[in-house]
Protein backbone atom coordinates (compact mmCIF):
# COMPACT_ATOMS: atom_id res chain seq x y z
CA UNK A 1 0.00 0.00 0.00
CA UNK A 2 1.31 3.45 -0.63
CA UNK A 3 -0.06 5.94 1.73
CA UNK A 4 -3.04 7.31 0.60
CA UNK A 5 -3.79 3.39 0.28
CA UNK A 6 -3.00 3.27 4.00
CA UNK A 7 -5.47 5.83 5.02
CA UNK A 8 -8.18 3.98 3.08
CA UNK A 9 -7.60 1.12 4.88
CA UNK A 10 -7.71 3.15 8.39
CA UNK A 11 -10.41 4.49 7.51
CA UNK A 12 -12.19 1.41 6.74
CA UNK A 13 -11.74 -0.22 10.17
CA UNK A 14 -12.32 3.17 12.51
CA UNK A 15 -15.89 2.62 13.20
CA UNK A 16 -14.29 -1.32 14.35
CA UNK A 17 -15.10 0.32 17.77
CA UNK A 18 -13.60 -0.09 21.32
CA UNK A 19 -12.50 -3.85 22.32
CA UNK A 20 -11.16 -4.64 25.37
CA UNK A 21 -8.24 -7.27 25.84
CA UNK A 22 -4.68 -7.96 25.27
CA UNK A 23 -5.06 -11.10 23.18
CA UNK A 24 -5.11 -9.64 19.92
CA UNK A 25 -2.00 -7.05 20.12
CA UNK A 26 0.13 -9.53 21.86
CA UNK A 27 -0.68 -12.43 19.06
CA UNK A 28 -0.10 -9.48 16.25
CA UNK A 29 3.39 -8.14 18.05
CA UNK A 30 4.63 -11.68 18.45
CA UNK A 31 4.23 -12.41 14.78
CA UNK A 32 6.41 -9.32 14.15
CA UNK A 33 8.95 -10.34 16.36
CA UNK A 34 8.23 -8.43 19.57
CA UNK A 35 9.36 -5.30 18.53
CA UNK A 36 8.44 -3.87 21.76
CA UNK A 37 10.70 -5.73 23.46
CA UNK A 38 13.98 -4.13 21.61
CA UNK A 39 13.72 -0.73 23.48
CA UNK A 40 12.77 0.58 27.24
CA UNK A 41 9.55 2.56 27.84
CA UNK A 42 7.90 4.89 29.56
CA UNK A 43 3.87 4.87 30.05
CA UNK A 44 1.75 7.09 30.61
CA UNK A 45 -1.66 6.94 31.27
CA UNK A 46 -4.55 9.65 32.87
CA UNK A 47 -7.30 11.30 32.52
CA UNK A 48 -6.05 14.72 31.43
CA UNK A 49 -2.19 16.05 30.59
CA UNK A 50 -0.89 13.13 29.33
CA UNK A 51 -0.07 13.69 26.42
CA UNK A 52 1.59 17.07 27.45
CA UNK A 53 3.80 14.59 30.10
CA UNK A 54 4.76 12.71 27.04
CA UNK A 55 5.66 15.82 25.26
CA UNK A 56 7.89 17.48 27.96
CA UNK A 57 9.46 13.63 28.33
CA UNK A 58 10.65 13.12 25.20
CA UNK A 59 11.71 16.72 24.80
CA UNK A 60 13.82 16.05 27.86
CA UNK A 61 15.06 12.71 26.21
CA UNK A 62 16.08 15.02 22.79
CA UNK A 63 17.77 17.42 24.93
CA UNK A 64 19.91 14.74 26.52
CA UNK A 65 21.25 12.84 23.43
CA UNK A 66 18.58 10.01 23.00
CA UNK A 67 16.51 9.06 20.67
CA UNK A 68 13.34 8.81 22.40
CA UNK A 69 10.11 7.74 19.91
CA UNK A 70 6.62 9.06 21.06
CA UNK A 71 3.00 7.51 20.52
CA UNK A 72 -0.05 9.47 20.85
CA UNK A 73 -3.58 9.17 20.09
CA UNK A 74 -5.40 11.34 18.23
CA UNK A 75 -3.93 13.08 15.69
CA UNK A 76 -4.99 16.55 15.07
CA UNK A 77 -4.43 17.24 11.31
CA UNK A 78 -2.37 13.85 9.82
CA UNK A 79 -2.24 10.19 11.41
CA UNK A 80 1.74 10.92 10.95
CA UNK A 81 1.98 12.84 13.99
CA UNK A 82 1.10 9.81 16.77
CA UNK A 83 4.06 8.87 15.78
CA UNK A 84 7.43 10.63 16.15
CA UNK A 85 10.83 10.27 16.92
CA UNK A 86 11.99 13.31 18.53
CA UNK A 87 9.83 15.98 17.31
CA UNK A 88 10.30 14.24 13.80
CA UNK A 89 6.61 12.64 12.83
CA UNK A 90 6.94 9.24 10.41
CA UNK A 91 7.24 9.40 7.26
CA UNK A 92 4.75 8.43 4.89
CA UNK A 93 6.66 6.23 3.43
CA UNK A 94 7.28 4.26 6.29
CA UNK A 95 4.11 4.55 7.74
CA UNK A 96 2.86 2.96 5.06
CA UNK A 97 5.58 0.33 4.70
CA UNK A 98 4.96 -0.49 8.08
CA UNK A 99 0.92 -0.90 7.62
CA UNK A 100 1.49 -2.83 4.58
CA UNK A 101 3.50 -5.78 6.45
CA UNK A 102 0.80 -5.20 9.58
CA UNK A 103 -2.12 -5.84 7.59
CA UNK A 104 -0.58 -8.63 5.50
CA UNK A 105 0.01 -10.75 9.48
CA UNK A 106 -3.31 -10.11 10.23
CA UNK A 107 -4.53 -11.94 7.44
CA UNK A 108 -2.67 -14.52 7.64
CA UNK A 109 -3.40 -14.57 11.39
CA UNK A 110 -6.76 -14.66 10.77
CA UNK A 111 -6.13 -17.44 8.50
CA UNK A 112 -4.59 -19.68 10.95
CA UNK A 113 -7.27 -18.58 13.15
CA UNK A 114 -4.40 -17.22 15.46
CA UNK A 115 -6.81 -13.93 15.81
CA UNK A 116 -10.32 -14.40 16.39
CA UNK A 117 -11.40 -11.11 15.58
CA UNK A 118 -9.27 -8.60 13.55
CA UNK A 119 -7.59 -6.04 15.74
CA UNK A 120 -9.05 -2.82 16.43
CA UNK A 121 -7.88 0.70 14.70
CA UNK A 122 -6.54 1.49 17.84
CA UNK A 123 -4.52 -1.58 18.14
CA UNK A 124 -2.80 -1.35 14.81
CA UNK A 125 -1.58 2.09 14.72
CA UNK A 126 -0.43 0.43 18.08
CA UNK A 127 1.16 -1.89 16.85
CA UNK A 128 2.81 -0.25 13.89
CA UNK A 129 4.07 2.44 16.41
CA UNK A 130 6.27 -0.48 18.38
CA UNK A 131 7.09 -1.63 15.16
CA UNK A 132 8.66 1.92 13.49
CA UNK A 133 10.82 2.31 16.77
CA UNK A 134 12.18 -1.34 16.80
CA UNK A 135 13.06 -0.31 12.89
CA UNK A 136 14.37 2.95 13.45
CA UNK A 137 16.39 1.96 16.61
CA UNK A 138 15.03 4.22 19.46
CA UNK A 139 16.60 4.47 22.61
CA UNK A 140 13.47 4.76 24.50
CA UNK A 141 10.26 5.39 24.02
CA UNK A 142 7.11 7.75 25.38
CA UNK A 143 3.96 5.94 25.23
CA UNK A 144 0.70 7.69 25.76
CA UNK A 145 -2.25 5.17 26.57
CA UNK A 146 -5.48 5.39 24.98
CA UNK A 147 -8.03 5.01 27.22
CA UNK A 148 -8.31 3.32 30.67
CA UNK A 149 -5.04 1.57 31.07
CA UNK A 150 -5.75 -2.27 31.90
CA UNK A 151 -6.67 -3.07 28.70
CA UNK A 152 -5.42 -0.65 26.48
CA UNK A 153 -3.33 -1.64 23.54
CA UNK A 154 -0.40 0.04 24.77
CA UNK A 155 0.03 -2.00 27.89
CA UNK A 156 1.28 -4.77 26.13
CA UNK A 157 4.71 -3.36 26.84
CA UNK A 158 6.26 -3.43 30.73
CA UNK A 159 7.71 -0.04 31.46
CA UNK A 160 10.78 0.53 33.28
CA UNK A 161 8.40 4.06 34.70
CA UNK A 162 4.60 4.01 35.20
CA UNK A 163 3.02 7.30 34.84
CA UNK A 164 -0.67 8.33 35.82
CA UNK A 165 -1.30 11.60 35.36
CA UNK A 166 -5.23 12.97 36.99
CA UNK A 167 -7.99 11.21 37.37
CA UNK A 168 -11.90 12.69 36.64
CA UNK A 169 -14.90 11.66 35.22
CA UNK A 170 -14.61 10.17 31.71
CA UNK A 171 -15.80 7.37 29.71
CA UNK A 172 -17.95 6.00 32.61
CA UNK A 173 -19.46 3.17 30.12
CA UNK A 174 -16.14 1.71 29.38
CA UNK A 175 -14.19 3.03 32.79
CA UNK A 176 -16.60 2.32 35.70
CA UNK A 177 -18.90 5.26 37.22
CA UNK A 178 -16.81 6.09 40.41
CA UNK A 179 -13.66 7.90 40.50
CA UNK A 180 -12.21 5.05 42.34
CA UNK A 181 -13.27 2.27 39.39
CA UNK A 182 -11.58 4.55 36.86
CA UNK A 183 -8.68 5.25 39.04
CA UNK A 184 -8.30 1.06 39.17
CA UNK A 185 -8.59 0.66 35.36
CA UNK A 186 -5.75 3.04 35.66
CA UNK A 187 -3.60 1.33 38.08
CA UNK A 188 -3.84 -1.32 35.97
CA UNK A 189 -0.17 -0.02 33.76
CA UNK A 190 1.29 -0.67 36.68
CA UNK A 191 4.01 -3.85 37.16
CA UNK A 192 5.62 -5.44 39.91
CA UNK A 193 8.50 -3.74 41.24
CA UNK A 194 8.47 -0.79 38.50
CA UNK A 195 8.00 2.74 39.57
CA UNK A 196 4.62 4.31 39.44
CA UNK A 197 4.75 8.26 39.33
CA UNK A 198 1.27 9.91 40.36
CA UNK A 199 0.23 13.16 39.61
CA UNK A 200 -3.30 12.58 40.99
CA UNK A 201 -4.66 14.90 44.00
CA UNK A 202 -8.01 13.21 43.84
CA UNK A 203 -7.85 11.63 47.39
CA UNK A 204 -9.85 8.33 46.71
CA UNK A 205 -8.32 7.81 43.78
CA UNK A 206 -4.51 8.10 45.14
CA UNK A 207 -5.59 5.37 47.63
CA UNK A 208 -6.94 3.05 44.87
CA UNK A 209 -3.69 3.70 42.77
CA UNK A 210 -1.38 3.45 46.19
CA UNK A 211 -3.01 0.06 47.01
CA UNK A 212 -2.35 -1.54 43.92
CA UNK A 213 1.54 -0.10 43.69
CA UNK A 214 1.75 -1.64 47.12
CA UNK A 215 0.39 -4.70 46.06
CA UNK A 216 2.86 -5.19 43.24
CA UNK A 217 5.84 -3.87 45.33
CA UNK A 218 6.14 -1.28 42.80
CA UNK A 219 7.64 2.05 44.86
CA UNK A 220 4.95 4.92 44.78
CA UNK A 221 6.14 8.62 44.10
CA UNK A 222 3.48 11.28 44.55
CA UNK A 223 3.85 14.18 42.68
CA UNK A 224 1.82 16.52 44.97
CA UNK A 225 2.67 15.76 48.77
CA UNK A 226 3.85 17.06 50.56
CA UNK A 227 1.74 19.83 48.61
CA UNK A 228 3.71 22.94 49.84
CA UNK A 229 6.61 21.57 47.13
CA UNK A 230 4.70 22.44 44.33
CA UNK A 231 4.55 26.19 44.23
CA UNK A 232 2.19 28.58 41.08
CA UNK A 233 3.16 32.06 41.03
CA UNK A 234 0.47 34.45 38.56
CA UNK A 235 2.03 36.99 36.23
CA UNK A 236 0.37 39.54 34.31
CA UNK A 237 0.69 37.16 30.86
CA UNK A 238 0.98 33.70 32.53
CA UNK A 239 2.28 31.70 35.40
CA UNK A 240 5.55 30.67 36.84
CA UNK A 241 6.31 27.27 38.95
CA UNK A 242 8.46 26.02 41.84
CA UNK A 243 8.71 22.47 42.25
CA UNK A 244 11.00 20.87 44.85
CA UNK A 245 12.16 17.21 44.30
CA UNK A 246 14.24 15.04 46.75
CA UNK A 247 16.75 15.97 44.37
CA UNK A 248 16.64 19.31 43.18
CA UNK A 249 14.75 22.31 43.22
CA UNK A 250 13.17 23.52 39.68
CA UNK A 251 11.88 26.76 38.72
CA UNK A 252 10.35 27.30 35.32
CA UNK A 253 8.03 29.09 33.32
CA UNK A 254 6.47 25.97 30.37
CA UNK A 255 5.95 27.50 26.66
CA UNK A 256 2.74 25.81 27.50
CA UNK A 257 0.12 28.23 28.62
CA UNK A 258 -2.02 27.46 31.51
CA UNK A 259 -1.69 26.65 35.54
CA UNK A 260 -2.55 23.14 34.51
CA UNK A 261 0.75 22.61 32.25
CA UNK A 262 2.80 23.92 35.28
CA UNK A 263 1.36 20.69 37.23
CA UNK A 264 1.93 18.72 33.74
CA UNK A 265 5.66 19.53 34.27
CA UNK A 266 6.03 18.71 37.73
CA UNK A 267 4.59 15.20 37.06
CA UNK A 268 7.47 15.05 33.87
CA UNK A 269 10.24 16.20 36.16
CA UNK A 270 9.34 13.23 38.46
CA UNK A 271 9.35 10.66 35.93
CA UNK A 272 12.38 12.28 34.59
CA UNK A 273 14.14 11.67 38.16
CA UNK A 274 12.93 8.49 37.90
CA UNK A 275 14.69 7.36 34.88
CA UNK A 276 17.95 8.96 36.33
CA UNK A 277 17.74 5.79 38.62
CA UNK A 278 16.29 2.95 36.36
CA UNK A 279 18.11 4.14 33.13
CA UNK A 280 20.14 6.83 32.59
CA UNK A 281 21.35 10.01 34.06
CA UNK A 282 19.41 13.09 32.94
CA UNK A 283 20.72 16.29 34.02
CA UNK A 284 18.63 18.76 36.09
CA UNK A 285 19.17 21.55 33.72
CA UNK A 286 18.42 19.69 30.44
CA UNK A 287 15.44 18.22 32.58
CA UNK A 288 14.25 22.29 33.54
CA UNK A 289 14.63 22.82 29.95
CA UNK A 290 12.76 20.13 28.73
CA UNK A 291 9.55 21.37 30.73
CA UNK A 292 10.53 24.83 29.66
CA UNK A 293 10.06 24.12 25.46
CA UNK A 294 8.19 21.20 25.22
CA UNK A 295 5.45 22.21 22.39
CA UNK A 296 2.13 20.24 22.14
CA UNK A 297 -0.52 21.34 19.68
CA UNK A 298 -4.01 21.97 20.63
CA UNK A 299 -3.62 22.64 24.34
CA UNK A 300 -4.15 26.36 25.13
CA UNK A 301 -2.64 26.60 21.78
CA UNK A 302 -2.77 30.30 21.01
CA UNK A 303 -2.24 30.52 17.01
CA UNK A 304 -3.64 34.29 16.21
CA UNK A 305 -3.07 37.50 17.92
CA UNK A 306 -5.59 39.88 16.63
CA UNK A 307 -8.03 38.33 17.34
CA UNK A 308 -6.48 36.11 19.85
CA UNK A 309 -7.46 32.35 18.75
CA UNK A 310 -7.09 29.95 21.14
CA UNK A 311 -7.37 26.54 20.46
CA UNK A 312 -8.03 23.45 23.34
CA UNK A 313 -8.89 20.53 23.23
CA UNK A 314 -10.83 20.06 26.45
CA UNK A 315 -13.31 17.50 26.21
CA UNK A 316 -14.08 16.77 29.83
CA UNK A 317 -14.63 18.57 33.08
CA UNK A 318 -11.46 18.62 34.10
CA UNK A 319 -10.10 19.83 31.27
CA UNK A 320 -13.22 22.46 30.80
CA UNK A 321 -12.13 23.82 33.90
CA UNK A 322 -8.37 24.04 33.29
CA UNK A 323 -9.68 25.80 30.23
CA UNK A 324 -11.83 28.15 31.63
CA UNK A 325 -9.65 29.14 34.47
CA UNK A 326 -7.50 30.53 31.86
CA UNK A 327 -10.29 32.42 30.29
CA UNK A 328 -11.45 33.78 33.57
CA UNK A 329 -7.40 35.29 34.09
CA UNK A 330 -6.23 36.19 30.66
CA UNK A 331 -8.99 36.07 27.99
CA UNK A 332 -9.82 39.79 26.57
CA UNK A 333 -13.61 40.11 25.51
CA UNK A 334 -15.87 39.44 24.15
CA UNK A 335 -14.49 35.65 23.88
CA UNK A 336 -16.60 33.91 21.35
CA UNK A 337 -16.93 29.96 21.85
CA UNK A 338 -16.90 27.57 19.05
CA UNK A 339 -17.99 24.26 20.56
CA UNK A 340 -18.49 20.99 19.22
CA UNK A 341 -18.32 17.51 21.14
CA UNK A 342 -18.82 13.92 20.79
CA UNK A 343 -22.42 12.72 21.98
CA UNK A 344 -21.19 10.56 24.79
CA UNK A 345 -19.73 13.17 26.72
CA UNK A 346 -21.45 15.24 29.72
CA UNK A 347 -22.40 17.84 27.27
CA UNK A 348 -24.29 20.04 29.59
CA UNK A 349 -22.10 19.73 32.23
CA UNK A 350 -19.15 20.72 30.18
CA UNK A 351 -21.22 23.30 28.78
CA UNK A 352 -22.09 24.65 32.35
CA UNK A 353 -18.48 25.51 32.75
CA UNK A 354 -17.63 27.45 29.40
CA UNK A 355 -20.33 29.20 27.89
CA UNK A 356 -21.15 31.35 30.88
CA UNK A 357 -17.38 32.34 29.87
CA UNK A 358 -18.58 33.22 26.73
CA UNK A 359 -20.10 36.08 25.06
CA UNK A 360 -21.44 34.06 21.96
CA UNK A 361 -21.33 30.40 21.09
CA UNK A 362 -21.14 28.68 17.77
CA UNK A 363 -22.18 25.51 17.65
CA UNK A 364 -20.74 23.22 14.84
CA UNK A 365 -19.60 19.88 13.96
CA UNK A 366 -16.76 17.74 13.16
CA UNK A 367 -16.45 14.57 10.12
CA UNK A 368 -16.54 11.65 12.57
CA UNK A 369 -19.53 9.02 13.33
CA UNK A 370 -19.37 9.81 17.30
CA UNK A 371 -19.41 13.80 16.73
CA UNK A 372 -22.63 15.15 18.72
CA UNK A 373 -24.63 17.07 16.02
CA UNK A 374 -25.18 21.00 16.71
CA UNK A 375 -29.13 20.71 17.17
CA UNK A 376 -28.68 17.82 19.95
CA UNK A 377 -26.14 20.00 21.71
CA UNK A 378 -28.57 22.96 21.19
CA UNK A 379 -31.38 20.87 22.91
CA UNK A 380 -29.06 20.03 26.26
CA UNK A 381 -28.12 23.70 26.39
CA UNK A 382 -31.17 25.42 25.97
CA UNK A 383 -30.66 28.16 28.86
CA UNK A 384 -27.84 29.40 27.09
CA UNK A 385 -30.09 29.65 23.68
CA UNK A 386 -30.15 33.62 23.58
CA UNK A 387 -26.15 33.34 22.85
CA UNK A 388 -26.08 30.40 20.91
CA UNK A 389 -25.66 29.96 16.96
CA UNK A 390 -25.85 27.20 14.56
CA UNK A 391 -22.97 27.04 11.66
CA UNK A 392 -22.33 23.06 11.02
CA UNK A 393 -19.77 24.18 8.52
CA UNK A 394 -16.40 24.65 10.35
CA UNK A 395 -14.93 27.23 8.17
CA UNK A 396 -17.70 29.53 8.02
CA UNK A 397 -17.61 29.07 12.01
CA UNK A 398 -14.55 30.17 12.30
CA UNK A 399 -15.30 33.60 10.09
CA UNK A 400 -18.06 34.60 11.86
CA UNK A 401 -16.21 33.83 15.29
CA UNK A 402 -13.54 36.18 13.58
CA UNK A 403 -16.12 38.67 12.91
CA UNK A 404 -17.72 38.83 16.09
CA UNK A 405 -14.56 39.16 18.08
CA UNK A 406 -13.15 42.20 16.62
CA UNK A 407 -9.42 42.89 16.81
CA UNK A 408 -9.26 42.80 20.59
CA UNK A 409 -11.44 39.86 21.27
CA UNK A 410 -10.54 36.30 21.97
CA UNK A 411 -12.22 33.32 19.78
CA UNK A 412 -11.75 29.57 21.75
CA UNK A 413 -12.09 26.21 19.86
CA UNK A 414 -13.03 23.68 22.37
CA UNK A 415 -14.74 20.50 22.93
CA UNK A 416 -12.68 17.52 21.27
CA UNK A 417 -9.14 17.39 19.64
CA UNK A 418 -11.18 16.22 16.48
CA UNK A 419 -12.72 19.60 16.49
CA UNK A 420 -9.36 20.98 16.53
CA UNK A 421 -7.96 19.30 14.44
CA UNK A 422 -10.21 20.33 11.87
CA UNK A 423 -10.13 23.86 12.53
CA UNK A 424 -5.98 23.67 12.17
CA UNK A 425 -6.93 22.31 9.01
CA UNK A 426 -9.25 25.29 8.23
CA UNK A 427 -6.28 27.74 9.70
CA UNK A 428 -3.36 26.54 7.56
CA UNK A 429 -5.53 27.12 4.07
Amino acid sequence: MNYAESLRYLEEIQNSGIKFGLDNVEALLKSLGEPQLQYPCVLVAGSNGKGSVCAMLTRILELSGYRSGLYTSPHLVSYQERIRIGRTDVTKKDFASALTLIRKKIEELISEKKLLSPPTHFEILTCLAFFYFARKKVDIAVLEVGMGGRFDATNAIVPIVSVITTISSEHQKFLGKTLREIAFEKAGIIKPGIPVVCGVKVRTAIMEIRKRAEELKAPFHEVFFPADNFKIHEHADGYSFEYRTQNADYSFTPALLGEHQGKNAAVAITAAEQLNKVWKDLETDKIRKGVETAVWPGRLEKINDSPAVILDGAHNGEGAKALGHYLKKFAHPPVILIFAIMRDKKIKDLADILFPLSDSVILTKFPYYRAAQPEEIKRKTQKYADKIKIEPDINKAMFMANEKAAPNGTVVVAGSLFLVGEVKKCWRK
